[in-house]
């Protein structure tokens, strides 16, 4: 896991030195993570995005 930054052009929700797996590019409002490569459709399924990572 390792400190979390964000995406300054997504419309998502950034928290400050949140921890998430290696790779993940979304957190999902239901607690899991995303590994999508495109915003479209991320988190779908999950209650969509709470935080965007890059």
């Amino acid at each position: 896991m390792r400190a979390a930054s964000y995406a300054g052009h997504t419309k998502g929700v950034c928290k400050a030195n949140s921890r998430h797996p290696r790779g993940t590019t979304a957190g999902c409002k239901d607690g899991s993570y995303s590994y999508s490569t495109h915003a479209r459709g991320t988190c779908s399924h999950h209650r969509c995005v709470k935080f965007w990572y890059r």
